[in-house]
């Protein structure tokens, strides 16, 4: 297992926790991430938009040989009802062992389980072909690690998956389908909404039991959640992989969360439209990642459509890896809870986020930027801009930063939010303008709103307990507000 090429978790930890010194102490469980400072990494003098360029700098896309693996050439039948999992697998390992390429899927209807990347591979989905996921949870075993609402364990594979590798690619202009639905999948999130009726099984007593291991420090091996556990998997995820590239797909009617690096570096995520409105469909979720651009992509979930994340509670402290360097740009936010909402599975921290240019607009689009945090989470939430961003409806707030998510002030843990700036946003109709909320000990600090205009306000806004807040050239329902 290699090092993770991330920085010292410990310097990051230090400023982000408070009474967390044994856990901070403690080794990696197994399984868990090992991290390093990155090799001739020098600190750099840029602040704020300055930094962009150094980060669009060191994200390059993979590049891959030359070389087509056809997936009818290892056997995969494209008619919608020939299980070509192992034909796929056959594909991969091939394009693997020759040193790389790409591994194509001509247009049909081509069925499969889980499908596992390979360093040097990409998986290439044709105009016209769609990759439709087997619906049988049985498929997803044997377990895999993975991250579970930001808890490591042992569960169902994600549909696509891949592990320590290098260099791995989802690209094309064909469909992704993870067939999940009110009678698949849906259901085990617990809502009638979703398809689950009463006597039906839920998430709920495994999620607890994981929860309950989490914050008792059982070693990640040992937490294993297969049949019977009704964890759903998620749609993508490379775990702990370098270069990495999501490009061109269509996504729809995923288990979970669609797009889901973790502990990843040199990440782009660019031109995928999601479609899905099942439970906790988020659209992309790079978590403890560096170094990540999403850009020109379509978001239309039943969830948040972009939210970055860095472990929950006693596992994102004890991984204690941030989300750093993170550029979002040319998307469009259709539908879901936030356009772009940070948290809540955030102990890790985040730092360098920077949103320009997108579009949001939808009644069902609760908040444009939104931060979720609390005392059982903590964590420094830091450095976050957005600029030149059109918001036409949204239900809730155009900025949201509410520390009292979910258990709010019940835990020993600081939650701050510090350096957010909004430049030259503009939205037509929301709730709020602004809704931020700190409590006694918990820090929202220089927030700084910029050249912004927000009409149709119905209630002003709310920013209770904010230290060192600007507002510049600032119009609510055409009247000028200051600090």
């Amino acid at each position: 297992m290699s090092a993770s090429p991330h920085p010292s978790r410990r310097d990051f930890a230090r400023q982000t926790l408070l009474g967390a010194g044994a856990l901070l102490a403690a080794p990696s469980l197994l399984l868990g991430c090992r991290t390093a400072p990155r090799a001739g990494a020098t600190a750099s003098r840029a602040t704020g938009w300055d930094l962009v360029p150094e980060i669009l700098g060191r994200i390059v896309p993979p590049t891959f040989p030359q070389r087509d693996f056809d997936v009818r050439t290892y056997g995969a039948v494209g008619d919608g009802r020939t299980d070509c999992t192992q034909a796929f697998a056959r594909a991969i390992e091939a394009c693997r062992a020759a040193g790389g390429g790409r591994v194509t899927v001509p247009p049909g209807r081509w069925l499969t389980g889980p499908i596992r990347l390979r360093s040097r591979v990409n998986l290439h989905v044709m105009k016209d072909a769609t990759v439709a996921f087997s619906q049988d949870p049985r498929a997803y075993l044997p377990t895999v690690l993975t991250r579970w609402e930001g808890m490591e364990m042992m569960g169902y594979s994600p549909l696509i998956y891949a592990l320590d590798e290098r260099d791995v690619a989802v690209t094309g202009e064909g469909v992704l389908d993870g067939q999940a639905d009110t009678t698949h999948w849906w259901p085990w999130k617990g809502g009638k909404e979703d398809g689950w009726r009463d006597g039906m099984p839920t998430q709920k007593p495994a999620r607890d039991r994981l929860m309950a291991m989490v914050e008792g420090g059982t070693p990640v091996a040992q937490r294993v959640f297969a049949e019977g556990s009704y964890l759903r998997p998620q749609f993508i995820q490379p775990y702990r992989c370098t270069n990495v590239l999501i490009e061109g797909v269509t996504i729809h009617n995923s288990p979970m969360w669609e797009i889901h690096p973790v502990l990843c570096t040199n990440v782009t995520v660019r031109g995928v439209r999601i479609e899905t409105h099942g439970p906790n469909n988020d659209g992309c979720d790079p978590e403890s990642c560096r170094d990540v651009l999403i850009e020109d992509c379509y978001f239309d979930t039943g969830d948040d459509c972009i939210a970055i994340k860095s472990g929950r509670n006693a596992d994102g402290r004890r991984l204690a890896v941030p989300t750093e360097n993170v550029v979002i740009r040319n998307c469009r936010m259709k539908d879901g809870h936030g356009g772009v909402t940070i948290g809540s599975e955030i102990s890790g921290g985040v730092r360098n986020v920077f949103t320009e240019k997108c579009q949001m607009d939808s009644p069902n689009l609760d908040r444009a930027l939104r931060f979720k945090n609390n005392a059982m989470r903590g964590g420094v939430l830091e450095h976050v801009y957005m600029r030149d961003v059109t918001v036409g409806t949204v239900a809730d707030s155009v900025l949201s930063v509410d520390l009292y998510y979910e258990e709010g002030e019940k835990g020993p843990f600081r939650p701050v939010v510090r350096d957010v700036e909004l430049l030259r946003v503009t939205s037509r109709k929301s709730k709020h303008g602004l809704y931020m909320r700190a409590y006694a000990s918990s820090e929202i600090s220089d927030v700084r709103v910029i050249d912004c205009r927000f009409d149709g306000v119905e209630k002003g806004n709310v920013t209770d307990g904010v230290r060192g807040l600007v507002l510049r050239n600032v119009q609510v329902n055409g009247q000028a507000v200051g600090a």
